[in-house]
């Protein structure tokens, strides 16, 4: 079952899945944050996000999913439809169905073109084009997320940004947050703001030349 956020993405990107290649990845895991998300990539780097993900640490999710769209760089769109195409599109068991695997949420990959439709449900593959694709739609979602996070922060609560900020590159160093060109425009608003303590707008333009350079 994708769940809400997997139905809303479906249906968000069924007019384009009709005629331009679209790779697409849900993750319902009710013990994290965010518990639903789904990320639909076209093969002209044309993206969508949707989640229930939370703005702040004690806050609600909100009654209606947050979305975004966005554009990815050519060679990470090349890489994901490279991969999807060594994983048979999906077509088949992606689900490793070993015991003991610990339960890191219902994921579920599609491809869509205009000759083939296919998608598997699976908790942990043992396919490495499988393990790859999940490992980088997660680190999407983890940019996406602060991206949200920082925006709401920077109206809000400034002094938050510092250490959302550390942790954000903390992570894209890492490369468990990717693309970070994707928040660009929050992270160069940040940047710009005198107001805005020295210190936050260093960090922020350390991610922006991180991006730069090449973080994928």
């Amino acid at each position: 079952m994708i769940g809400l956020v997997g139905l809303g993405l479906v249906a968000g990107v069924r007019a384009r899945a009709e005629t331009v290649p679209t790779v697409a990845f849900t993750c319902d895991f009710p013990a994290s944050d965010p518990a639903h998300y789904g990320i639909s990539v076209s093969s002209d780097g044309h993206a969508s996000y949707v989640s229930d993900g939370k703005l702040t640490r004690d806050s609600q999710p909100d009654d209606q999913p947050y979305s975004s769209d966005f554009t990815l760089s050519s060679a990470t769109t090349s890489h994901i439809f490279d991969l999807a195409q060594k994983a048979n599109y999906f077509a088949g068991e992606l689900d490793s169905k070993k015991k003991g695997i610990a339960v890191t949420g219902e994921k579920t990959l599609s491809y869509k073109d205009s000759q083939r439709s296919s998608s598997a449900t699976y908790n942990y593959s043992l396919a490495p084009p499988v393990q790859e694709l999940t490992a980088l739609f997660q680190s999407l979602s983890v940019t996406l997320e602060f991206g949200r996070r920082l925006e709401y922060e920077y109206h809000y609560q400034k002094l938050a940004l510092d250490d959302e900020l550390k942790s954000l590159e903390d992570l894209a160093n890492r490369n468990d947050a990717r693309e970070v060109k994707i928040i660009a425009p929050t992270l160069q608003k940040i940047l710009n703001d005198p107001s805005v303590m020295n210190t936050i707008r260093a960090r922020a333009q350390r991610l922006l030349a991180l991006d730069a350079a090449g973080n994928k």
